[in-house]
């Protein structure tokens, strides 16, 4: 499951980038502490539905965006 939390990860640091937000302006906005964004992008935790809703609302984008395909993951 590594593998899918750093994809992920990376996924939410260039979508955040491509947006222009800084990882302290989409904290504040998606109301969670940055050092937990932080933490997000280096795949050191996993978060939760709501956690990946609340923010891919910020990054206006749809969930999935974020979300690695199954066969770069190959299980």
């Amino acid at each position: 499951m590594k593998k899918l939390a750093t994809e992920f990860g990376h996924a939410m640091r260039k979508m955040r980038k491509l947006r222009g937000l800084s990882q302290d302006e989409l904290a504040l906005c998606a109301e969670i502490d940055r050092s937990y964004i932080g933490r997000i992008e280096r795949a050191e935790v996993n978060i939760t539905l709501d956690m990946l809703y609340k923010i891919s609302e910020v990054l206006d984008c749809e969930p999935y965006e974020l979300l690695p395909s199954r066969a770069s993951l190959k299980f």
